[in-house]
């Protein structure tokens, strides 16, 4: 067994110590080259070279000589049972055992502890008792050994510890193909069997990975040189690991730097992204924080923070990220765990600027003119896509007519186009307390394809003419254009309406159209699901402690209503169309509840009732044919429509729509748009995932830093188990669950705050008993 040219050079690489532990005096350098020498060495590199050759052959020479006629030359694997030795452990004796798995100790035995343990004296003046499999090595010669010249044993010991010896006895033993003992192994290499030499042998041997294997034989252990191969592999091995270990090293350094700094001289994100093994590493942490990381990113991460000093752990990765400035102290890991993506490639980019610069209106020689109506946009006022607005008039035979109207993304877009593929994989806009990522690019989004205030916008006009009990009488969808008069928030329109201003008749008359429309519904058998909402922006989100504002929605709220009554009008209208042309829509349903409505009404109306409603609600459903009536909304069948610039499922219905108004076949079978839809409520499940957990977030975070002490108005929702109730929280909009000593479902109670912690999403109450407020 030869040993390969890469062993073969790192064993000619042994140091002046390891070949004085051969016997072999290194040569003076004189004496090494001589007079002709030394001149031939200055001459050339190439002579260098061959006289260096020369003299490593020498060395090799003579350690061989050495090295052979302490092996013997019968080169065989076998040992004689002389050489096999195993020793009974007894007091007094010096031996080595594994304290556990990362540390072995050296330490004299006391005594017996029991039929099979020992009690013995380690290292640092420690009684353990130990038992017999835990030893690791009985050091020879060491009768009566006193525990007190351990330390003194140990430093000469590492006086001895060269593990180039390794290479260099693995050099000679692989040719003779000859295994050893660790006495053995000690006299070859030390020239002694003496106990410190057998225990330095031992211990190198022991630790050694690459050289030699372990094998037992009859008891004792023997030491066998691994093949040449093996050896080549170990060592790649063992350098690529030294490599990892120093990128560790250099890795975790970064780290502790950038904890020490302070919050605002952190290194920015970007600068953790810049070298690849930095991002490697980094981001491995971020893919265990958010427990949505591969083995290698796992196994990387555990041990950037085991070197950190943290627990391994996805909160610890979560909080090292945060110490070092990478993520703010509010990062939204929902972001990282379902990766969402929030930016858009160059392509899409690309092409929605083209629009922008260049979009002719395919429609406009149909579009009826509107610009005269005054039209009401009504939304929250932080909303950045504007996609419906509403008009009414009272006809002369007393009726109203109302008109929905909704922006016209179409003329900007084709089916299965870059634009529209790019929208179906996103489902929706989603909308967080922090941020808006729209389903479009922003500036098609929320400039082009929006309604603007006072300016001519492109849209589809959906018209009804009610039937004095609220029912539609008639119907028309047409491309139009409208000039939107103002854009209101729902405080603001309920204000307006509060006012009762004459020359606002036209929102007026929207609110009686709203009110006859919600009591038709209701004798059509609708459920009453309103509920609390509550909504919360928040500024500079980056911050440690940035600004949250809070808006509790109550959807009883006028403005509310009417805008909501409006958009199940125009839904109910497009499904009739729908059905009445035969157009492939994606009509939505609900089935009646099997309990009636009525079994409810004993509970007071608003949440309490509302959540005794919803609990007893049959799964939806979807046909992509023909309507299926909507027993929730009391109407016959059902089209989300109102909002094409923010949901993928409403840009779908326009597409068939228009392609029918300009009296073309539609782009999409019934088949294509349940596979489209499937596609994009997949999406659209995540972003409700997305908006829930960071609405609860934020919500519990402005709870955190309310005064301690502070009373809650709560309402009991309903009861889950004896005296434990669900509670709304109705100043904040959030539920919690809690004990109540009395009351029952609608009733009111006082609570205060326990314990709340955001990022555990942990929220606990406290009722505060009637006379305690007294």
């Amino acid at each position: 067994m030869r040993p390969s040219p890469m062993a073969a050079r790192a064993a000619s690489g042994c140091s002046s110590a390891a070949l004085a532990f051969f016997r072999i005096r290194p040569l003076g350098r004189a004496a090494r080259l001589g007079p002709a020498g030394r001149s031939a060495f200055g001459a050339t590199a190439a002579c260098r070279g061959r006289l260096v050759d020369s003299v490593l052959q020498e060395l090799r020479s003579r350690r061989r000589v050495r090295v052979s006629a302490r092996i013997g030359l019968q080169g065989t694997k076998e040992l004689s049972d002389s050489k096999i030795e195993k020793r009974t452990i007894q007091k007094g004796l010096l031996l080595e055992f594994h304290k556990d798995s990362e540390r072995s100790l050296l330490a004299v035995v006391e005594r017996p502890d029991g039929k099979k343990n020992w009690v013995v004296t380690d290292q640092n003046g420690i009684l353990s008792s130990i038992k017999p499999q835990q030893v690791t090595y009985v050091v020879p010669g060491t009768m009566d050994f006193d525990c007190s010249r351990i330390a003194e044993f140990l430093e000469k010991a590492q006086d001895l510890l060269d593990p180039t010896i390794l290479e260099c006895a693995w050099m000679e033993l692989s040719e003779k193909d000859k295994s050893v003992t660790v006495e053995e192994f000690a006299d070859i290499v030390y020239g002694s069997k003496e106990s410190l030499e057998s225990y330095c042998a031992h211990f190198l041997l022991s630790r050694d990975i690459v050289y030699f294997v372990k094998v037992e034989s009859r008891g004792s252990s023997i030491y066998q040189p691994r093949p040449s191969a093996q050896v080549d592999e170990l060592l790649r091995r063992k350098l690529a690991k030294e490599a990892a270990d120093k990128e560790l090293e250099e890795f975790v350094h970064l780290l502790k730097s950038a904890k020490a700094l302070p919050l605002g001289s952190k290194p920015p994100k970007n600068s953790w992204l810049m070298e690849e093994k930095v991002k490697q590493k980094i981001e491995s942490l971020q893919a265990y924080a958010v427990d949505a990381c591969n083995d290698e990113q796992r196994r990387m991460a555990g041990n950037i923070l085991k070197a950190m000093g943290f627990a391994r752990t996805s909160s610890a990765a979560l909080k090292l990220l945060i110490n070092v400035g990478y993520f703010p102290v509010h990062v939204n890991l929902d972001l990282f765990r379902y990766d969402v993506q929030t930016t858009y490639t160059e392509k899409v980019l690309s092409v929605a600027e083209e629009l922008l610069v260049d979009c002719p209106d395919s429609d406009k020689h149909v579009r009826k003119d509107l610009s005269n109506l005054r039209v009401y946009a009504i939304d929250v006022d932080e909303a950045d896509e504007l996609d419906d607005a509403l008009s009414a008039t009272r006809l002369p035979d007393g009726r109203i007519k109302i008109w929905i109207h909704v922006a016209d993304p179409t003329c900007f877009l084709q089916p299965r186009s870059i634009l529209d593929r790019e929208a179906m994989h996103r489902g929706t806009s989603i909308f967080l307390p922090t941020a808006t990522f729209p389903m479009f690019p922003e500036r098609l989004a929320m400039n082009a394809m929006s309604l603007q205030q006072g300016t001519d916008c492109r849209s589809v006009s959906v018209s009804v003419i009610l039937h004095p009990d609220g029912s539609i009488a008639e119907y028309s969808i047409e491309n139009s254009v409208i000039k939107p008069t103002y854009m209101l928030t729902y405080e603001g329109a309920t204000e307006l309406l509060y006012m009762n201003l004459e020359e606002e008749e036209d929102l007026r008359i929207l609110q009686e159209a709203a009110s006859i429309r919600a009591q038709w519904r209701r004798s059509q058998g609708s459920i009453d699901t309103a509920m609390i909402e509550p909504r919360i922006k928040v500024a500079n989100p980056d911050d440690p402690e940035p600004n949250i504002n809070l808006y509790v929605e109550d959807q009883t709220n006028p403005a509310m209503q009417l805008v909501s009554e409006m958009m199940i009008l125009c839904g109910e209208a497009v499904a009739a169309f729908g059905s009445d042309n035969n157009i492939p829509l994606p009509y939505r349903g609900h089935p009646q509840s099997n309990t009636a409505v009525s079994a409810f009404a004993y509970l007071p109306e608003g949440p309490a009732r509302s959540v005794a409603n919803i609990s007893v609600l049959r799964a939806a459903e979807m046909d992509f044919r023909k309507p299926v009536a909507h027993g929730v909304l009391g109407i016959p069948g059902y089209v989300q429509f109102t909002s094409p610039i923010r949901r993928y499922v409403d840009l779908l219905a326009h597409y068939q729509v228009k392609a029918f108004l300009r009296g073309e076949s539609p782009p999409y079978s019934a088949g294509d748009l349940e596979g489209m839809t499937f596609i994009a409520s997949m999406h659209v499940k995540v972003a409700r995932k997305l908006h829930s957990n960071s609405l609860r977030y934020w919500l519990l975070e402005y709870l955190r830093r309310q005064p301690k002490g502070r009373k809650y108005r709560a309402l009991i929702l309903k009861f889950i188990k004896d005296r434990m109730a669900t509670l709304l929280l109705v100043d904040v909009g959030i539920q919690v669950t809690t004990v109540v000593a009395a009351g029952k479902v609608g009733d009111e109670a006082s609570v205060v705050l326990e314990m709340v912690h955001p990022r555990d999403d942990i929220l606990s109450v406290t009722e505060i008993a009637q006379d305690t407020e007294e």
